[in-house]
C-alpha cells in the first residue's frame, strides 16, 4: 500500500517562507501561524495571488499550504547556526496570539531577532504536530500536545533522545526557531510522504 503524499511546489515553498509565526498561549503553548495575517498582511488572498499569479483559488491554495507545511517540517534541511530576521509581529494585532519577545510591561518587541538555532530545535521542529485550525483558518500546531502524545516533558525528551533541564526554555524558543526554519530551510519541489 502506498502512503499518501503531499505536493510541495515552488509557489508553496514561497508561501511557506512568508508564514508569520507567533505563539499560541493556549494549552501547553505552541508556535502558531498568525490567524489574521498568515503571510504578513491582512490581505491573505492577495498575498497568495502575489505568489501564484492566480486571483482564483486562493482558499484552496491556502489549505494546500497547510498540508505542505507538515511535509516541509519533516523533510526540509536547515544547518544549525545564528540567524537574524525582521520580527513581523511588531506591526500585527496580538489579540489571538502572542510573541515570546514581547515585553508585557511596555507592550513592545524588538524589530530584529537574532537567534541561534541548534540541533535540538531542529529535532523538535521535526516532531511538531501540525494540523488545520478550522476556527482560525490556518495551519496550526496542537497546543495541547505540540510534539505528540504524553506530557510536554516526555514528548520533548523523546524528540531529543533523553531528558534535559532546559525543556521550558527550549519550548518557548520554538517560535523564533520555527520562523527561521520556515524562512531558511532548503527543500526541493516534489511529492513528500
Amino acid at each position: 500500500m502506498t502512503s499518501p503524499t503531499t505536493e510541495i511546489t515552488l509557489e508553496r515553498i514561497a508561501l511557506i517562507r512568508r508564514l508569520v509565526v507567533a505563539w499560541d498561549p493556549a494549552g501547553q503553548g505552541a508556535p502558531a501561524i498568525h490567524p489574521d495575517a498568515p503571510y504578513g498582511s491582512l490581505d491573505r488572498d492577495g498575498d497568495i495571488a502575489n505568489v501564484t499569479g492566480d486571483d482564483e483559488g486562493a482558499a484552496e491554495e491556502h489549505r494546500a499550504v497547510g498540508a505542505a507545511l507538515a511535509a516541509f517540517l519533516r523533510h526540509a534541511e536547515l544547518k544549525p547556526g545564528r540567524y537574524t530576521y525582521h520580527n513581523p509581529l511588531t506591526k500585527l494585532d496580538l489579540t489571538q496570539v502572542s510573541d515570546v519577545f514581547r515585553d508585557e510591561s511596555t507592550g513592545t518587541a524588538p524589530e530584529q531577532i537574532v537567534f541561534e538555532v541548534g540541533p535540538e530545535h531542529i529535532a523538535l521542529i521535526r516532531r511538531l504536530t501540525v494540523g488545520w485550525d478550522e476556527a482560525r483558518g490556518v495551519p496550526a500546531v496542537d497546543a495541547d500536545a505540540p510534539y505528540g502524545p504524553g506530557t510536554l516533558d516526555d514528548a520533548m525528551a523523546r524528540a531529543l533522545g533523553g531528558p534535559r533541564d532546559d525543556l521550558a526554555r527550549l519550548h518557548r524558543a520554538m517560535q523564533p526557531a520555527l520562523q527561521i526554519f520556515l524562512r531558511s530551510a532548503d527543500i526541493a519541489p516534489g511529492d513528500y510522504a
